[in-house]
């Protein structure tokens, strides 16, 4: 009975991790849009406002449990959460560009991914 319980909370706590992404996924995608690469790379407070989500959908991503992430290997997890740490723990070697193209590119793609997930 207690490891039933065990498996209901962490099933509530996967809930709301990816929920959690999904929110911040969004709003990254918000911020982002209407920018270009140069008003993002002239903009300081866009670059520390899309770090900031970038490091907090990876802590969010470091939450879900190993078991569910390996259930869902279409997720990046790895490299979700090994951006959060580089952005944390390597600040000053972030590449802007790949901030951007993240922002660009791969969050479209995550909130897809996310909303799929959440809505089974």
């Amino acid at each position: 009975m207690a490891q039933d319980c065990s498996m209901k909370r962490s099933a509530e706590n996967n809930i709301y991790h990816l929920q959690d992404m999904l929110e911040w996924a969004l709003e990254a995608q918000e911020q982002a849009s209407g920018e270009t690469q140069a008003s993002f790379e002239a903009d300081r407070r866009l670059q520390l406002a899309l770090m900031k989500i970038l490091e907090t959908i990876g802590e969010a991503a470091s939450k879900v449990t190993s078991e569910f992430r390996m259930e869902n290997p279409q997720i990046p997890w790895s490299k979700i959460i090994g951006m959060r740490n580089r952005l944390i723990h390597a600040y000053r070697e972030v590449v802007l560009s790949v901030i951007w193209d993240t922002a660009l590119v791969d969050i479209p793609v995550l909130i897809a991914e996310l909303k799929r997930m959440l809505d089974d």
